[in-house]
């Protein structure tokens, strides 16, 4: 395909490319070029993974996503906010794994000021002052922001003062305002992510990328999230990976049927083939299972993504795959790579 080959070349895919790749049948040829591309980026035959723990200190959330079936309303009697003796015991039972990361997000709680979140921080830091806190995705920080009647800059100076590291690309979605008005009304706009990506970059805050595809979105408006994922990262370079996976339907009020194996893997490989310039792109086992992450690293993964002892959003969609480290290990020397052990910087620490 010359589509293909432009990439392979060097070239970068427009719009046009992008939708017909979409439109394409030829899933092993974009694979296969997808692997390729890989392979320039990553010669060296690794395939990472991280040991973390997602948190979610609180499940009340304002927002009231149409995808979503983890929110909670405040008065509801499994409404809950975490105590910081339970966040230690989570954090603790991560340490004892080996585990250098926690993901820890939360909804959009009405009644927790700024003082909550630093606080957290702090305390947590004290504690645990080695542990990397991936934490409070873009929405969670725009929320933060009018709570507190700060910018943008000022909530993230802030959060980092008090012990935040990096920010998860969680709230991305679709970067699209038709799909995002549809699936999520009460959330940010694309604009408001990308400025607070954009923020974070520029304070010198590396960050991450997810796209959650397979709602409503057209192949269209899925293309316009690659493309305002690389301009972003050709202005600020601060992306570090990026992170589809497809939306799961079970117990939403947005319904509708899981995506196909064969369309996460296209949308996998056309990922690799758009983001010329965010350098590790992450399998979902956490929406696939192991065996298609496996085969994900064919199509142009080079990172397995986390353990994740804790996860309890997908988990609430209907979707509970639990793949053990062992297992994380064993599928990656299948596939024909060596296992590594990286932290939240894509540092290895331990290659099995």
């Amino acid at each position: 395909m010359p589509i293909l080959e432009k990439a392979l070349a060097g070239g970068r895919l427009e719009k046009d490319d992008i939708v017909d790749l979409f439109i394409s049948n030829e899933l092993l040829l974009i694979g296969r070029a997808a692997d390729l591309i890989r392979k320039k980026l990553h010669p060296e035959n690794i395939v990472t993974f991280v040991i973390d723990r997602n948190i979610n200190y609180t499940n009340v959330c304002q927002t009231k996503c149409r995808f979503c079936a983890f929110y909670r309303n405040e008065n509801d009697p499994d409404a809950y906010v975490l105590s910081i003796e339970e966040i230690y015991d989570k954090i603790q039972e991560t340490v004892d794994c080996g585990g250098t990361q926690i993901l820890m997000q939360g909804g959009l709680h009405p009644g927790l000021p700024l003082d909550f979140y630093t606080d957290m921080l702090k305390k947590i830091k004290e504690r645990f002052p080695h542990i990397h806190l991936h934490s409070f995705s873009p929405p969670e920080i725009i929320h933060i922001s009018r709570i507190s009647g700060l910018s943008v800059q000022e909530v993230l100076e802030k959060l980092r003062a008090a012990g935040l590291d990096s920010i998860p690309g969680g709230g991305a979605e679709i970067l699209d305002n038709r799909v995002r008005q549809y699936i999520s009304p009460h959330k940010i706009s694309w604009e408001q992510w990308i400025d607070v990506m954009k923020t974070a970059h520029k304070m010198g805050m590396k960050t991450t990328a997810t796209m959650m595809f397979g709602s409503v979105e057209t192949y269209e408006e899925r293309t316009n999230h690659l493309i305002r994922l690389r301009e972003a990262q050709d202005e600020t370079g601060g992306f570090r990976a990026f992170i589809p996976w497809s939306f799961q339907p079970a117990n939403t009020a947005l319904g509708g049927k899981p995506s196909t194996g064969v369309e996460y893997l296209k949308t996998l490989a056309i990922s690799r083939l758009v983001l010329d310039n965010i350098p590790n792109l992450q399998a979902s086992w956490v929406t696939q299972g192991a065996k298609m992450a496996q085969v994900s690293l064919s199509f142009g993964a080079n990172d397995f993504g986390g353990t994740m002892l804790e996860e309890n959003v997908v988990r609430a969609a209907g979707v509970s795959y639990h793949v053990p480290m062992d297992e994380i290990i064993h599928a990656i020397k299948d596939a024909g790579f060596t296992p590594a052990q990286r932290d939240t910087g894509y540092n290895i620490l331990k290659y099995y």
